[in-house]
């Protein structure tokens, strides 16, 4: 019986030393970012509600958001928050753009709550609101969802000036190395 216990636990060991050599090998040899890019917020977990204070019933600040996992030939990251489901989710006819930043230092970590000073170099386009700002939750009808998306890309994008998303998409073609969403939800409350 004892050594049963022994061998299983040597099996476990042994289980967890080549998973390890596994997951070191393919990070050598190019097989990939270990973990891969990811965009997260400490305010709101995937596909949960986003804060009250983040949206146009609240103060209408920019969530914090973390990132992790950028590529190491990346030279630039874009984010886009969109909402999918406008006007209303039973019957959506367009996205609704919340904020486009591009340019983003590709060392960046993420983005404070309420950030108004933008990393040195980052650009920021128009929002539908024809802001270039960030625009909260702010659904007519319905429970929506709203999109954030990370883009690492191997170049810089110096030439736009205040795009429009479908520019920036345009500008970002054939660049994007890796990518990663993050989806909150919000309904009004009044």
């Amino acid at each position: 019986m004892a050594w049963a216990i022994i061998l299983n636990m040597e099996v476990k060991r042994l289980a967890i030393v080549i998973g390890l050599t596994t997951m070191i090998a393919a990070a050598d040899s190019g097989g990939g970012e270990l973990p891969n890019m990811r965009i997260t917020s400490p305010a709101f977990a995937e596909s949960e509600t986003i804060p009250e204070t983040y949206t146009c019933e609240g103060r209408d600040i920019s969530p914090p958001l973390v990132f992790t996992g950028i590529p190491e030939a990346t030279e630039s990251l874009v984010l886009i928050v969109d909402d999918p489901d406008a006007p209303d989710p039973s019957a959506p006819k367009m996205t609704w753009v919340h904020w486009l930043l591009f340019n983003l230092p590709a060392q960046l970590k993420g983005l404070d709550e309420g950030i108004l000073k933008l990393p040195e170099g980052t650009g920021s386009g128009l929002n539908d609101w024809k802001r270039n700002d960030y625009g909260g939750p702010c659904p007519p009808i319905g429970r929506h969802r709203y999109f954030f998306k990370l883009y690492a890309l191997d170049t810089r994008l110096d030439s736009l000036k205040t795009p429009d998303k479908p520019t920036l998409l345009q500008a970002m073609q054939g660049h994007v190395l890796e990518q990663a969403e993050l989806v909150g939800t919000y309904l009004k409350q009044r």
